[in-house]
């Protein structure tokens, strides 16, 4: 039977005794104010102070989580609420819960996320440090619109709207604050509609240090968007390091390369060689990085996905790196002959090692495609589309 609840508000909690009454108060008051049909839960995560005893008495739902955690906290809510959309914020009255209705507005019009922006809303003085006013929070921003082309100027805003149905979509994972770029990573990857609306952040109401620690929470964010995107971790590196070592060795296996009064000889060769190999290794961690985040769910499949299987496969890769070995071997043996022309005495080392660094080179090469082509086929006998 269908819930007759339209909103849900979740608020984590773990020791808000300061400002959780104050919070839930504006929260009762919005739903009796816009004649909205809805229920208020606290989330709470193991509070020691009075927090439970003051939802007890304001007679809204608690959902005890016992997983630490700002994402699990949020999930345990969410999971819990009965109605089609849910609003979720801070239970330290940063954010105005009276003001909720462009959120319910927006949800109302078929979006399935609805993010608050504090920069378009207005931040109050001393409601935002100032690291995360003009470093912390605009980077993030930057990088999430940079990497999953996502038009949202706030990604950290915690007051978010959403309904049910996206939630169960979005499939999230993490546990700590990066839950909250994660929500809307996975709406952009499940191709979900996302909307944001200004939203004032007010100084929170609290004595107490916030939960947020700034480097570390900070760096968790960071680290989930550039894991959530082998393409710009692994994919954009290799391709630029694997095209500039090769070009730049292949002109210096033709002939030393002279830029005013340095010369670019064999040495060099030795490092761009180098360069080529640590870029198809870039490659090959962005091919089995897509692999696992597919696999287990933290990645949706697409067709992109399922055509690496028809592009890279066992076959392909054994012709290739076995076609490199031999090349590797006979340039190898041209080197020996060399050596033997000379009765295996000294020899010319930009000449020389314009045949060796190649030969080694194309070996190495060879074996890597192998290997990886080996393993890349164990992993598609799970990955092959039905």
């Amino acid at each position: 039977m269908e819930s007759k609840i339209e909103l849900s508000i979740v608020m984590p909690c773990l020791n808000e005794e300061e400002t959780l009454a104050i919070c839930i108060s504006k929260a009762k008051n919005f739903l009796q104010t816009n004649n909205v049909v809805g229920e208020i839960i606290i989330a709470d995560n193991g509070s020691t102070d009075n927090s439970i005893a003051i939802a007890t008495r304001h007679n809204v739902r608690i959902i005890n989580v016992e997983e630490k955690g700002y994402g699990n906290a949020l999930k345990g809510g969410i999971k819990a609420a009965d109605g089609a959309y849910i609003i979720m914020a801070d239970a330290d009255d940063s954010y105005d819960f009276e003001k909720l209705m462009p959120f319910v507005e927006k949800l109302r019009e078929g979006y399935d996320l609805v993010m608050g922006n504090r920069f378009k809303g207005g931040i109050k003085k001393g409601a935002m440090p100032f690291l995360h006013k003009y470093l912390g929070n605009p980077v993030l921003s930057f990088i999430g619109r940079l990497f999953f082309k996502i038009k949202i100027g706030d990604f950290h805003c915690g007051l978010r709207g959403f309904s049910k149905t996206a939630f169960s979509k979005m499939n999230l994972k993490t546990t700590g604050m990066e839950f909250a770029s994660e929500m809307i990573v996975k709406s952009k990857l499940n191709n979900l509609s996302i909307t944001e609306v200004p939203t004032i952040l007010h100084k929170d109401g609290r004595t107490r240090a916030p939960h947020l620690n700034t480097w570390s929470d900070g760096w968790r964010h960071l680290r989930f968007l550039l894991l959530y995107s082998p393409k710009w971790l692994f994919l954009y590196p290799s391709l630029i390091l694997f095209t500039f070592g090769l070009i730049s060795s292949i002109a210096l296996i033709i002939k030393p390369i002279a830029y005013e009064n340095i010369m670019f000889d064999v040495h060099t060769l030795l490092y761009t060689a180098s360069m080529t190999l640590i870029g198809f290794q870039f490659f090959v961690f962005y091919a089995l990085t897509k692999i696992f985040a597919v696999e287990n769910g933290l990645l949706p499949k697409s067709k992109r996905y399922n055509n690496l299987f028809k592009y890279l496969n066992l076959e392909k890769g054994l012709i290739t790196g076995v076609l490199l070995f031999l090349f590797g071997i006979i340039l190898s043996i041209k080197g020996l002959f060399f050596w033997e022309s000379v009765n295996f005495g000294s020899l010319d080392p930009s000449y020389t090692f314009r045949i060796i660094i190649p030969a080694v080179f194309t070996i190495l090469f060879g074996i890597q495609i192998i290997l990886f082509s080996l393993f890349f086929s164990i992993l598609s006998l799970k990955s092959k589309p039905e």
